[in-house]
Formats: structure tokens, C-alpha cells, sequence
């Protein structure tokens, strides 16, 4: 071949081919060294367990330990997040090994003025906060108690079932045994968790209690008391079960499935069906031995109605800052609970006053609280999962499972009313799920606002400087 060709060639070869020897041959500068890789990595792992057993999302956790590892230096950072373990890797320049840590995380127990506290040393650890005075100030966040005594945490879980009947336009009588129905319910509950009963015996006997005191309350009728004679023991089941129901982390399991964290969420999930079958359970067992006792429940013909509109938004508020005051909530998180709550109860009314069936009016009044929840959570410092799952709370049907249940145990040989109670309890089923879906599409629409916002927020702050 002719050297004029074979440079044209070669030159035709070039702008197609990269040349091997044309690659520098370069080395990272390790600039940490191992023991404190390992203190950094030691640091961010222990905030994103603390923020799991507070009722973070995996999602969360996991972006959180990415964040504080790269404000020290670390990057990149591989996180693995599951249901009870969380591990972080990362492979130092020129090391033999990677440095891996493993933290095993056990139980959760919601505690949002903790993860409040965590959030914001996250945030200055992002703003140049030392690493010394990190870890310090972590190491004192994790040791804090609860924020209030068992005794008011009694009374706020009882001030919830009293929220639920105040929505449902209860008289001051039914109003009284909701709230100590759920009072003997939540000591039981708590009686039992500090003799390490597992929750799962605690729920049935949340139940149980809960179905017996309703059963028993027909007997006040012999006072002669007006407010006795429109007592419905319907009414403070379903004001119980909203009760037992509001710990369970319906969000959080389905944020962890949409977010692509499988083996959480199938561990959140799998915990919230056996805690509500504790529940199921203990109504069962308290239905079956009332009607022992000659004191059975006919099953309801219909729904109850809901109590006129300004009690209901009464009701939604209620409920939502006995909730938060119950996951340990600050002030500024109670107010925008409250907040919240009157907003995606809007939304449900609004829903369903234009034509939705409950289902998707509940849905909707979920996203609408989840989506604004999101944006409000980032401009008012407060946990966005805090707020969100106080302003659902409200529309968790509650009374559709009472009702469910009761035509079951009392259809007898009547298969009319046994299809009536299974088709009940699959409405109700239907409105968990798309309580769970419209607030999960409200955090997911609503994070790229909130970080938007945040760039926003940043770049006021450097035009200032």
C-alpha cells in the first residue's frame, strides 16, 4: 500500500478509534484516610438507622447517609437499606478493602420531633458543621426520650377516638365512652408493651376492649338519660379502630414499593396486615363473647352518616394533633398537622360533593394533603412523612370495618348479610389502598417542587452575599 494511502488511513482510523497510549495514566490522591472514612461513614450510618426506627422512608435514609458522606468527602457511597439492616460501603483510593459498615436496626417506634432534631443536623452538617461536633450532637439526639410521659400519650391516642366521633356528630355522651373506650384501650396497649408482649397480642387486645366497652354501653339506656337512647356501640368501634390503625405505616410502605425498595416494603407491609389482623382479631373475639352474653349487636342497615360539615373539619383537626402529640410532635408540627388535615379533608368533600365515590374522594383528599404537606414540611422545617400521615388519618374507614366485620360474625345462616359484611370490608380495603397511593403520587409530584424551592431559596442566599 502506498504511504500516502496508509496515512489516510491512519488518520481516518484516528478520528474513529481512541488510541490506548493517548490515556494518561493517572492516580487518585487518597485525601481521607481510613479511620476517618470509617468515623464519617460511622457517623451518616447511625442517623440513617435512627431516622428508620423514627419512621423515615428507605428512600429517605438512604439519601440522607449519601448526603452527609459527601459533605465530609466521601463519594461515592453505596447504600444498601432494608427492613431491619442498613449498609454502607465505600472504597477509599489504594485501599486493599472497602471499609463496610452494617447497623441492624430493631423495632420502630415513631418519634417525629427526633427525626425534626435529626433533619436539621443534617442540614448543618451539609453547611460545614466540624465532624467532632457532628457526631456529639448525634450521639445527644439519639439518647433523647420521648418527648412526653406515657399518661399523655394515653390521653391524646383517647383524644383521637374522640375526634372520630366528633366528625360523626356524636352527643356528649357517646363522645365520653369513645374517649374511654379508647383510654382502657391504649393503658391495655401499653400495659402489655412494657411486659414485651409482642404488638400483634396488644392489638387484639385493643380490640377486644374496645368491642366490649361498645357492647356494654346499650346499658346505660336504663338511666333514662336522653343521650342514652341515640347511643350507637358502632360508633365507638369505629372511633377504636381508627385508633389502633394510626400507628401502622400505610405511607411509608407504599413509598418504599414506588420507590423501588422491595424487600422494605414487603417487610412494612407484611407488618402492617398482621397488625391489622390483631386488630380484626380482637373485635372478633370481643363480638363473639358478647354475643355469649346475650348482649349481640344487630349488623348496621346502612353506613353511618357523617355529623354536619363544620364538625367534621372539627373532628379532622382533632384527630390529627392527637395523632402528632402521639408520634412525639412538637408545636410547629401539631399546628401544621391541623393544618393539614382541614386541607385533604377539603379535598375529600369537594371530591365527593362533585360525583367521586369514596374511594376516590379519599384519594384525593389524600394527595391534596400528602403534595402540599411536601412543599409546606421543606419552608417550615418539620418532617414531610410527620404531617402527612396526620392528615389522612381522618379518612381511614374506620366504621366500614366495624360494620364489615360485625355483618360477618352475625350473618349466621343469612347469606345476604355475609356477602353484605365481605363486600363492606373490600370497600374498605379499597379506601386503605387509595389513601396509600394518592398520598405516596403527592410526596412523589411534590418533591421536585420542594427542590425547586430549595434551589431557589440557595440562590437568594449567594445573590445576598
Amino acid at each position: 500500500m502506498p504511504p500516502t494511502s496508509a496515512r489516510w488511513l491512519t488518520s481516518l482510523r484516528r478520528l474513529v478509534h481512541a488510541e490506548d497510549a493517548l490515556a494518561p495514566e493517572t492516580q487518585l490522591i487518597a485525601v481521607i484516610d481510613e479511620t476517618r472514612a470509617t468515623r464519617i461513614l460511622d457517623l451518616a450510618i447511625r442517623i440513617g438507622e435512627t431516622m428508620l426506627v423514627v419512621g423515615a422512608s428507605a428512600s429517605d435514609v438512604t439519601a440522607t447517609i449519601v448526603r452527609v458522606s459527601r459533605a465530609y468527602g466521601l463519594d461515592p457511597v453505596h447504600v444498601d437499606v432494608t427492613y431491619n439492616s442498613i449498609t454502607v460501603a465505600h472504597s477509599l483510593p489504594g485501599a486493599a478493602h472497602p471499609t463496610t459498615l452494617l447497623r441492624v436496626v430493631r423495632g420502630a417506634a415513631p418519634d417525629h420531633a427526633k427525626l425534626q432534631r435529626l433533619q436539621a443536623l443534617v442540614g448543618e452538617i451539609i453547611d460545614g458543621l466540624d465532624l467532632d461536633a457532628a457526631i456529639a450532637r448525634c450521639r445527644a439526639i439519639r439518647r433523647l426520650p420521648f418527648r412526653y410521659r406515657t399518661t399523655a400519650v394515653v390521653v391524646a391516642q383517647a383524644t383521637l377516638a374522640l375526634g372520630v366521633a366528633i366528625m360523626y356528630g356524636a352527643n356528649w355522651l357517646a363522645l365520653l365512652l369513645s374517649f374511654v373506650a379508647a383510654a382502657l384501650a391504649a393503658t391495655t396497649q401499653h400495659a402489655l408493651a412494657r411486659a414485651r408482649v409482642p404488638y400483634f397480642f396488644a392489638q387484639i387486645a385493643g380490640g377486644f376492649v374496645i368491642t366490649v366497652v361498645a357492647a356494654l354501653s346499650p346499658l346505660l339506656r336504663d338511666t333514662g338519660l336522653d343521650a342514652a337512647q341515640a347511643i350507637r356501640p358502632s360508633l365507638i368501634v369505629a372511633s377504636g379502630i381508627v385508633l389502633m390503625l394510626a400507628g401502622l405505616a400505610v405511607v411509608g410502605a407504599a413509598q418504599d414499593a414506588i420507590d423501588g425498595f422491595a424487600l422494605t416494603a414487603t417487610g412494612r407491609i407484611l407488618e402492617l396486615t398482621t397488625q391489622t389482623l390483631g386488630v380484626v382479631l380482637g373485635i372478633l373475639a370481643g363480638l363473639e363473647t358478647v354475643r355469649m352474653l346475650g348482649l349481640a349487636m344487630s349488623p348496621p342497615s346502612m353506613a353511618l352518616p357523617l355529623g354536619p360539615l363544620p364538625l367534621q373539619f372539627v373532628g379532622a383537626a382533632v384527630i390529627a394533633i392527637a395523632v402528632a402529640i402521639s408520634n412525639g410532635a412538637g408545636a410547629r408540627i401539631v399546628l401544621v398537622s391541623a393544618g393539614l388535615s382541614v386541607v385533604a379533608w377539603v379535598g375529600y368533600t369537594g371530591a365527593s360533593a362533585v360525583g367521586f365515590e369514596v374511594a376516590a374522594a379519599s384519594g384525593v383528599g389524600a394527595f391534596l394533603g400528602s403534595f402540599i404537606g411536601m412543599v409546606v414540611a421543606y419552608r417550615l422545617h418539620v418532617p414531610s412523612v410527620a404531617v402527612t400521615t396526620a392528615a389522612i388519618l381522618p379518612m381511614v374507614p374506620g366504621a366500614a370495618v366495624f360494620r364489615g366485620l360485625l355483618g360477618i360474625v352475625e350473618s349466621g345462616d343469612d347469606a345476604a348479610v355475609l356477602m353484605t359484611g365481605v363486600t363492606t370490608l373490600a370497600g374498605a380495603a379499597t379506601i386503605g389502598i387509595a389513601l396509600a397511593v394518592g398520598a405516596s403520587l403527592g410526596i412523589y409530584l411534590g418533591q421536585p417542587v420542594r427542590g425547586t424551592l430549595s434551589s431557589v431559596v440557595r440562590s437568594r442566599a449567594r445573590a445576598r452575599r
